[in-house]
């Protein structure tokens, strides 16, 4: 008997998710990922397997603002951050990949700080 774990239920959606959601130079794919204390963002063209910017709650630029990746204000941060990269390479439209998890607190706070620092989904 197989016990399905969160951890791979939540593969398995992102897993299906990606089947539809596809990348390009024109709209690249925002990708999200979440752990216990951290969240990290990667925005990736699949057509030529490049990533094109990437921001996380570990970084010295976030970490100096002290804040944390775990909560809700770290994840505005790291959405206002990654936004900010994105338009200043020319890109304003991207298709969000929220990775398998729900649309719902750092994810979604991530999706929100993006659109308000001006990139369209």
């Amino acid at each position: 008997m197989k016990i399905n774990t969160t951890k791979d239920r939540r593969k398995r959606i992102a897993l299906r998710q990606r089947k539809r959601i596809s990348g390009t130079a024109e709209r690249p794919r925002l990708r999200v990922f979440r752990s216990v204390s951290h969240i990290y963002a990667q925005v990736i063209d699949d057509m030529s397997g490049t990533t094109i910017a990437s921001a996380a709650s570990t970084e010295p630029a976030l970490k100096g603002q002290s804040v944390r990746g775990g909560n809700r204000t770290g994840a505005l941060a790291l959405g206002k951050t990654i936004a900010e990269r994105l338009i200043a390479k020319g890109i304003k439209r991207v298709v969000f990949d929220r990775g398998g998890y729900l649309y719902h607190g750092r994810i979604r706070a991530v999706a929100e700080a993006a659109r308000e620092a001006g990139l369209e989904f």
